[in-house]
């Protein structure tokens, strides 16, 4: 009995070291490396072109050696596009040709007039008419009281009246109250040591950046050559714009930084028009309100920076027409300021009054020399009281 369970204890045994012998084969098949992958497809890539005797030469062309290629010059610099500078229109007769467009305020004053000077009667109400008519045109309340007593006294003299008479007669007392004893040139002479200098002064909206910058124009077609400072550093576009209406004509522009000092840049300006022999220098002041005191006593630093250079020949003051009366408050202001020599009185086209010219002229006993007569950029006129006057009442 011993013996049998001995022989079915050594089959067991031997039957378990039999499988023990199967799953230890198994793991090692598992523990097996992986393969390595199969090496890829290689696809050979097309051969690039060499520069030399073998390079590939196109069909129609000759072979060319590395001598014979025009390579380009990496140590050039890139040619700026060359700007072709505008040609200004002539500034003498501009006014008679832009004649039309002051025609358009011409009946309130000039047309306006002569209908009244015209019945057959003179009465005190069609004299009350007239002074209303001169009123309403902003020629001013001693001006129209003036006019009109020397149109009364006239008138009775002259008797009988045809329309020819009546034009010349109206004529003759508008250009006596214009005053064509005023010195209306511009004073652009430059010294012996340094150019002439020109500040332009004035509000706000009156369009003073856009005037100097047409004014660079005038001086241009006059022969002029301009050194632009664009000294209205409050606002941020004044500098870039003054700027490309320099740049238009070949005049340059000296600038500092936004919210600089004006009377730096007006300074600085005037010494690089000294260096470069410049015939005038055109300073563009900031558009400052005339009620800031304190930015108005900066617009006389500015006058007073400059005349270490030397004297400063014009100081002209923008006004918009438009604005009638209020702009004799600007004028009063500024004059206090800085000692105006001329006017330059813009938008006088379309809704503009004629009387203004007559208006400001009085008060601030200083010539308009130049009008605005449009936003063209040769719409800035030398101003000729004749010409004017034949726009207001229309030619005989």
């Amino acid at each position: 009995m011993e013996t049998v369970i001995l022989a079915v204890v050594i089959a067991l045994v031997a039957v378990i070291a039999a499988g023990g012998l199967v799953v230890g084969s198994r793991r090692k098949k598992r523990q097996l490396p992986p393969a390595p992958p199969a090496a890829p497809t290689i696809t050979t890539p097309p051969a690039e072109p060499h520069v030399g005797e073998d390079a590939e030469v196109p069909r129609d062309e000759p072979r060319r050696t590395i001598e014979e290629v025009d390579l380009p010059d990496s140590t050039a610099a890139p040619e700026a596009p060359v700007l072709e500078l505008e040609k200004p229109e002539p500034t003498a007769g501009r006014l008679i040709r832009l004649r039309s467009r002051l025609s358009r305020s011409q009946n309130t004053l000039g047309k306006g007039l002569l209908s009244l000077l015209s019945r057959e009667h003179l009465d005190e109400d069609t004299w009350e008419e007239i002074e209303d008519t001169l009123l309403t045109a902003d020629v001013g309340v001693a001006p129209t009281q003036e006019l009109v007593e020397r149109l009364r006294t006239r008138v009775k003299v002259l008797g009988t009246r045809t329309p020819a008479e009546l034009r010349e007669l109206l004529r003759e007392e508008l250009l006596a109250l214009l005053g064509t004893d005023f010195d209306r040139t511009l004073h652009t002479e430059s010294h012996e040591e340094q150019p002439a200098v020109i500040m332009v002064v004035g509000v706000n909206g009156t369009g003073k950046t856009t005037t100097t910058g047409k004014l660079a124009r005038v001086l241009v077609a006059d022969g002029r050559s301009v050194v632009l400072a664009a000294a209205d550093t409050f606002r941020a576009a004044a500098a870039d714009q003054l700027q490309t209406w320099g740049e238009r004509v070949g005049a340059r522009t000296v600038r500092g930084p936004e919210g600089g000092d004006p009377a730096s840049v007006a300074y600085e300006a005037v010494k690089e028009g000294i260096a470069e022999g410049a015939d005038v220098v055109l300073i563009d002041t900031a558009g400052r309100l005339h009620t800031k005191t304190g930015l108005m006593d900066e617009l006389g630093k500015v006058k007073r920076v400059v005349e270490k250079h030397g004297p400063v020949d014009e100081v002209l003051l923008v006004l918009d027409a438009t604005t009638g009366q209020n702009g004799l408050v600007q004028a009063r202001v500024f004059a206090e300021v800085v000692d105006i020599t001329g006017i330059v009185l813009t938008k006088l086209d379309g809704t503009a009054k004629g009387g203004i010219v007559i208006a400001v002229q009085r008060e601030l006993g200083v010539p308009v020399k130049l009008v605005g007569l449009g936003e063209g950029a040769d719409d800035l006129a030398p101003f000729e009281p004749g010409a004017f006057v034949d726009a207001l009442i229309g030619e005989a």
